[in-house]
């Protein structure tokens, strides 16, 4: 399913920007094309994730509550 690959994917890049932030000192640092790096190896792929998990978790939650809502028969005893 594509969210389960998008899921690996984006945590994927989570690991590696906090590594990098981690390991890297010049990935600390202010660069002049992009700004602040821990923003965009970090922040960015964190809020992507965590705004995907979001989604999964909403629609999970629709999904049981449709099923919860339906009619059920009368028991006829």
């Amino acid at each position: 399913m594509l969210y389960r690959r998008l899921d690996s994917f984006l945590r994927q890049c989570v690991i590696l920007g906090a590594l990098a932030v981690v390991l890297i000192p010049e990935a600390r640092t202010h660069s002049v094309w992009f700004g602040y790096l821990p923003l965009w190896l970090l922040g960015m792929p964190l809020v992507a994730w965590w705004s995907l998990r979001r989604v999964i978790t909403a629609k999970a939650a629709k999904g049981s509550a449709a099923a919860r809502s339906r009619p059920r028969r009368a028991s006829p005893f």
